[in-house]
């Protein structure tokens, strides 16, 4: 999908050298911006990645305004997309890993796993996020996903700093019983920290991250229990959205004939 002007392209990456362009933007974004560690072997190559890469298809927005002729200076966003008949194959999801997936797997469905959201720093408030999830309906239109789910992040380590935020979400976002996920009791952080009536729902969206206040949004709810991720320096969330579900805003961007992400 090209914006109108041509000056950003957002699609699957079809290459090795896009894979590790979009690994190298969420280096710069999630070890030098965020803090979470990588092998020593990774920080020299300046990329992050994991096993789960090669069994994802990877979604990125190139900047065709960038001279360079380098993917790694081109690729200003993306997405991590793993699909659960791919994920069933033999890798699993990479959320398993912290939530309890099996009722996902009892709902049935066609589902994929969104994960490695990241932008680089200068392209945030403008169109890249919203290019990124205009493709990504192309992509699920195409796949006919039901069910979209994933982590997303607090950043930092500490619950309590984050108490309003999380209890909101717990109050009035958690998802419907048959898709509500739990954190693996080894790993349970509660989120019910602030009574339901001493939330301020204000101030708790002002500490909430943009991208799940998209999801929010656009029909998104969570999961029981969060997560502090040591390695990456986050306090996570579930969220998970049914297409049925969507609101009309976001269910419009399925309609949109230039997304042809396959």
């Amino acid at each position: 999908m090209n914006d109108e002007t041509g000056r950003f392209e957002a699609r699957l990456a079809e290459t090795a050298e896009e894979v590790a362009a979009v690994q190298h933007l969420r280096y710069r974004v999630f070890v030098e911006e965020l803090g979470a560690c990588v092998a020593d072997c990774d920080r020299d190559t300046a990329v992050e990645r994991d096993a789960f890469d090669a069994h994802c298809d990877h979604l990125i927005l190139i900047d065709h305004h960038q001279t360079s002729a380098r993917a790694r200076d081109r690729v200003v966003a993306g997405y991590r997309l793993l699909r659960g008949e791919i994920a069933a194959r033999g890798p699993g999801f990479y959320g398993s890993g912290e939530y309890d997936l099996s009722r996902l797997a009892r709902a049935g469905g066609r589902s994929v796993e969104l994960g490695r959201s990241c932008v680089a720093p200068e392209y945030r408030g403008g169109v890249a996020m919203l290019m990124l999830w205009n493709a990504l309906a192309g992509y699920v239109s195409r796949h006919r996903i039901e069910i979209l789910f994933g982590v997303a992040s607090f950043p930092g380590r500490d619950p309590g700093a984050i108490a309003e935020a999380l209890s909101n979400l717990h109050h009035f976002h958690r998802a419907p019983s048959a898709l509500r996920v739990r954190a693996r009791p080894e790993l349970f952080q509660e989120m019910n920290l602030v009574p339901r009536d001493k939330v301020d729902v204000r101030r708790a969206m002002t500490m909430t991250p943009p991208l799940i206040k998209a999801y929010l949004r656009h029909g998104g709810v969570v999961g029981d229990g969060a997560v502090i991720d040591r390695g990456f320096n986050t306090v996570d969330v579930c969220l998970l959205m049914e297409t049925a579900r969507m609101t009309a805003r976001y269910r419009n961007f399925y309609n949109v004939a230039t997304a042809q992400v396959a």
